[in-house]
């Protein structure tokens, strides 16, 4: 595809698009690393990619899609293999050094004004995992609104509930997390229509509270950014826990296939229209 319909004043080198600017994130700089070597075999990252791709056949009428502050480019290529034209939108080099070498063929290094899309230019936005680092939410949806064309989508996943707030959130760069109320109302203020808000990992609620939220709480859980530890907790051993776990994720697949909204997790997902 020829990025130069959609951005102007970007420069091609090495098969990345990269921005004159390089403006501060809220991110840690070797995050994009560490979820690098564990992506490929995380129960969430695989889900996550699988709710994303679902939702997308489902309300999604152009074939062409932006995830922007899309790390290593996971849910990207994922996205690529199914025949979906993607773009990568990251500001980490790392992250888009990654990509590359993931095969993904459309990598812009920028943050998402130095991006400097067309105005009504996007057809489907995703934004995984990405809107608790920006301090001003509200803000960044209204730039997002004025990227994306009329009737596109937007597809967003954040952290859930504020209950789940951990040492984790802190050390990740987040501002906050939401409810699927919460995440829609600002959404709604920023221009655009909700066609779809649900939960996702519908189990994951009270282990990351008695693992991460409550050790936080009570002091005990300062090193958590102990790779090793995130590690373990995205892999899960064959037996009857990841029976049972898989068929909790099945059916939050089969809801979003059927428009259905999961109750509870610890991740919101909602797919807005402007």
């Amino acid at each position: 595809m020829e990025i130069e319909k959609f951005t102007k004043g970007l420069t091609l080198k090495d098969g990345i698009y990269f921005s004159e600017r390089n403006s501060a994130i809220s991110y840690p700089e070797k995050g994009n690393d560490d979820f690098f070597k564990i992506e490929d075999q995380s129960f969430w990252f695989k889900h996550r990619n699988n709710c994303i791709y679902e939702a997308f056949k489902k309300y999604s009428t152009a074939n062409l899609f932006f995830d922007i502050g899309g790390g290593n480019g996971f849910v990207a290529k994922h996205l690529e293999d199914q025949k979906i034209e993607t773009v990568l939108i990251e500001p980490g080099v790392k992250g888009c050094l990654n990509a590359k070498l993931r095969g993904l063929k459309n990598v812009i290094c920028a943050t998402l004004q130095e991006a400097n899309f067309e105005n009504n230019s996007l057809p489907n936005v995703g934004l995984f995992d990405v809107v608790e680092h920006i301090e001003d939410d509200l803000g960044f949806l209204k730039m997002i609104y004025e990227y994306t064309e009329k009737e596109g989508l937007v597809y967003i996943t954040v952290p859930a509930y504020n209950f789940l707030w951990s040492n984790e959130d802190k050390d990740a760069g987040h501002y906050r997390r939401y409810t699927t109320e919460s995440i829609s109302d600002c959404l709604k203020k920023a221009g655009f229509k909700i066609d779809y808000a649900s939960y996702i990992f519908s189990t994951l609620p009270l282990p990351i509270f008695l693992s991460r939220s409550l050790p936080s709480k009570l002091g005990f859980n300062k090193k958590s950014d102990d790779f090793s530890k995130h590690k373990n907790e995205h892999n899960i051993k064959k037996g009857k826990i990841q029976l049972i776990m898989d068929w909790f994720l099945d059916k939050e697949i089969l809801n979003i296939k059927n428009g259905k909204k999961t109750s509870q997790g610890s991740s919101c997902f909602v797919i807005a229209k402007k």
